[in-house]
């Protein structure tokens, strides 16, 4: 079945996004504060069994990513994994998928923005707790929502100029930390327990998230069926080998130590070969990559909200747009007022873990998506990507995506069940308006 999927709405985009740029902006989506963080989190599940945690999830997110090429080949419509599902399983379902990602995304920020604020608070104490620690959070939302409010070229230039600046100090950690690895402290012999892998590879994986992210804007890359895969396995590869060898030289470095040191992990095992110096420009590096972070998506994320409101799902006063700055004004104010609120109240690792699982149950409907894309053999533009046994990957990363959903409680599915049955019932209300407007006319 041949579809022109797209060609109304996308047809006057430029198609100017190849393989390195693709390719970076992936990678650039994906490295965020949570490298900064996450080494002792795993370390205090596994030891030096790290890398174990790390295998898993590159497997898990090949199996993922690799479904998202075949969809990303078949549906080249901008919106991303939005699309991919919409396009498979209708508008209902699409947008529970928009509703995961925005979910996602504020509970990510609202978690990295909850990692810098203790960061600064090694730094400055009085920002521990508090009202300190609110402060902080009030000053990195509020300036960058402004920033956003003010237009959205200011918005992009401040993600762009920060992207190469956060991945300074890692490369730095890695040259230098390598030579100071202690063998016995990254040596290990027993097999750690199911369990402990899965809850870890649960929380590990937030550092993983971020794909889709970069391909929302599919309906601008060109030759997408080559384009999409070629560039998300590049990316994967680099980013996983980049943090095998980040965990590598902080366990090795720090030893047993690592899980001891929760806030700012790749500080300490800087300062132990670097000095005061070293942990300093760390701690820089991860305020930047979190603030980086933090800016990206308050300029990309409130947009769902500002998409459902003129769509009629949300109040229409979401949708509003300055008559100034002409930007969702409102519905970047919302979106920052909830990732406060949240990062307010809670902790970076919870929040990741909450974030994870919208993630999760996110990739269940793309990946869900890409099998019925290829059962309907939808195609949008040329020749879609095609590997043997592209069916069974699907199936495979389905399995994989519950399989790491399991590890959780039902406690932790509650956030994404609530957002869920609002974002249902406010559609179902949209659905009547709609029916009653028709009859109407």
């Amino acid at each position: 079945m041949q579809n022109d999927l797209g060609r109304p709405h996308d047809e006057k985009l430029v198609r100017a996004m190849g393989v390195p740029t693709l390719t970076s902006s992936i990678i650039n989506a994906t490295i965020g504060a949570g490298i900064f963080v996450l080494p002792a989190a795993v370390a205090a599940g596994l030891g030096p069994a790290a890398p174990i945690a790390f295998i898993i999830c590159a497997v898990a997110m090949a199996l993922i990513v690799t479904s998202f090429a075949i969809a990303g080949s078949r549906v080249s419509l901008t919106g991303g994994l939005y699309a991919y599902v919409e396009v498979a399983f209708g508008s209902y379902v699409g947008f529970l998928a928009g509703v995961l990602l925005w979910l996602t995304n504020v509970l990510a920020v609202a978690g990295v923005a909850s990692a810098v604020a203790a960061s600064v608070g090694l730094v400055v104490p009085s920002a521990q707790s508090g009202i300190g620690r609110s402060l902080v959070l009030f000053l990195i939302f509020g300036s960058l929502a402004l920033v956003n409010i003010r237009g959205v070229r200011a918005g992009a230039g401040t993600v762009a100029t920060l992207t190469i600046a956060k991945l300074l100090p890692l490369l730095l950690f890695i040259a230098v930390g390598v030579f100071f690895i202690k063998p016995g402290a990254v040596g290990w012999s027993v097999w750690p327990g199911r369990e402990a892998v899965g809850q870890t590879v649960l929380l590990l994986i937030f550092a993983f998230m971020g794909v889709e992210l970069a391909l929302v804007p599919s309906g601008e890359v060109k030759n997408p069926a080559r384009t999409v895969p070629k560039s998300i396995f590049l990316a994967l590869a680099i980013t996983t080998v980049l943090y095998m060898a980040i965990q590598l030289v902080a366990q090795g470095v720090l030893g047993a130590e690592l899980a001891n040191f929760v806030d700012a992990p790749l500080a300490e095992a800087a300062s132990r070969f670097l000095g005061n110096t070293g942990r300093t420009i760390i701690l820089v590096g991860t305020a930047i990559s979190a603030f980086g972070y933090v800016s990206g998506d308050i300029l990309g994320s409130p947009r769902t909200l500002y998409a459902f409101a003129r769509n009629g799902i949300l109040p229409t006063k979401m949708g509003d747009v300055h008559p100034r700055f002409l930007t969702p004004h409102i519905a970047i104010g919302v979106h920052a007022v909830i990732a406060f609120a949240l990062a307010v109240s809670s902790t970076f690792q919870y929040l990741a873990i909450l974030s994870n699982i919208a993630a999760l149950l996110l990739y269940f409907l793309c990946c869900s998506a890409a099998f019925e894309l290829i059962r309907r053999d939808v195609r949008s533009d040329g020749k879609p990507f095609s590997i043997p046994g592209q069916k069974v990957i699907p199936i495979l990363a389905v399995a994989v995506v519950l399989w790491i959903l399991s590890h959780a409680t039902l406690y932790e599915f509650r956030v994404a069940a609530i957002v869920l049955g609002i974002a249902s019932i406010l559609y179902a209300l949209n659905r009547v308006r709609i029916r009653r407007s028709g009859k109407a006319g």
